[in-house]
């Protein structure tokens, strides 16, 4: 009789930084998500309170719960009060346009703290769109299953291209 065996026991992935960094970097980015969805809604006032909520994870980001030396988190804060400074700046703008270049200087900056902190608990993707701003093209951070474009919402042509993918850690 072979003896009884339960349900298999799955290694989970050891991230390379503390839960309650990564769960205030997972508080960060569904901020950014629900940024962007506003801007694919083109509504204001979602805008409005999709930046102050994003401002709000970016000044309480626990970088000081990374495992990192000193350098690397002075450079992460760098990039986290980048991002609160370009959103005050999106708050202050009345055009929509002005707005999303303000969205894509926090994608920028954003793609740029991603990368530097090795977030490694979710697969990400950085995409761009040629057709942006009058062809000078810009970039967004999404989830594989959301590649909505933010900058081009009503386009009869699908602008998207994969430039990067983000899955750091040892696993990946």
């Amino acid at each position: 009789m072979a003896p009884e065996s339960g349900p298999k026991q799955v290694a989970l992935t050891k991230s390379a930084n503390s839960p309650a960094f990564n769960n205030s970097f997972k508080e960060l980015l569904n901020a950014y998500w629900g940024l962007k969805e506003a801007f694919i809604a083109e509504k204001d006032s979602g805008i409005a309170q999709s930046a102050r909520a994003m401002m709000v994870r970016a000044d309480s980001l626990k970088l000081s719960e990374l495992k990192a030396d000193s350098s690397l988190i002075f450079t992460a804060r760098t990039y986290s009060e980048g991002i609160s400074s370009e959103l005050i700046g999106l708050l202050g703008e009345k055009e929509i346009l002005f707005k999303r270049r303000s969205f894509q200087m926090v994608s920028d900056q954003l793609y740029d703290l991603i990368r530097t902190v090795q977030y490694d608990q979710l697969l990400l993707l950085h995409a761009y769109c040629n057709n942006a701003f009058d062809d000078q093209g810009a970039y967004w951070i999404c989830l594989p299953e959301e590649l909505k474009n933010p900058y081009l919402p009503k386009s009869a042509t699908i602008c998207c291209e994969i430039k990067d993918t983000i899955q750091m850690g040892p696993n990946h």
